[in-house]
């Protein structure tokens, strides 16, 4: 039987980070579900389906196939069987990422493709609903948060790092405004799930957090 960790919480939390530094030292496999949506992005790009079209996207979405490789220590995500990861970081395949994740159908397919990952092998997944709703029977959920203020200041360290100009108040409030966004999100909103661990990570340092999640990790694979 596969072990499941499901990492939730708001923007900025730092929850990929720690996903990624979490599956690298348990030797599981980090799914990165929004590399998977931004994946869908491309294909929709394929077919010429434009971002208002979300009736073409829900006709669609069944036909695409995305999976998640582990080729010599990298990600590849892979989309009908093309490796698509120089296409998945552009910002048209952010843009259609976004677009059609308010697309349920699209949403219940991408939850398919998720759980079969899930299903096949022991998995780190990060998100905003893994816990509550991708993968419900996971042996350890966390709820990965942090103030709004710490929160808002690694997103901008993030964006000056990457030589994007921004001011650290404007980001404030934009994590703000997501983070009423996806609470309140009429499919699969935020919120911590009933049995998940709550981990306010605002005074820890990424090794701190990670240590800790694989020390639940590891009572959690000595129950089963």
């Amino acid at each position: 039987m596969s072990i499941n960790i499901a990492i939730d919480g708001p923007a900025g939390a730092g929850k990929s980070t720690i996903a990624k530094k979490l599956a690298e030292k348990l030797g599981y496999v980090y799914v990165d579900t929004g590399a998977m949506y931004r994946a869908m992005g491309c294909y929709f790009t394929d077919l010429h389906i434009g971002q208002e079209d979300t009736g073409a996207m829900s006709r669609f979405c069944r036909d695409a196939k995305i999976e998640i490789a582990y080729r010599d220590g990298e990600q590849q995500v892979i989309l009908n069987g093309e490796n698509v990861n120089h296409r998945i970081r552009t910002e048209e395949a952010g843009l259609m990422a976004s677009a059609c994740a308010k697309v349920k159908e699209v949403r219940e397919k991408l939850v398919e493709l998720q759980q079969a990952l899930a299903k096949k092998a022991d998995v780190v997944m990060d998100g905003r609903d893994i816990g509550t709703h991708v993968l419900p029977d996971a042996q350890v959920k966390i709820y990965l948060t942090a103030s709004t203020a710490v929160r808002a200041k690694r997103r901008y360290d993030q964006l000056l790092e990457k030589g994007t100009p921004c001011v650290l108040e404007d980001v404030e409030k934009d994590i703000i405004a997501r983070d009423h966004q996806d609470m309140n999100r009429e499919i699969s909103p935020l919120r911590q799930a009933e049995d998940a661990y709550f981990l306010d990570t605002s005074e820890m340092s990424v090794d701190q957090v990670v240590e800790q999640i694989a020390g639940l990790a590891e009572r959690a694979v000595l129950k089963h």
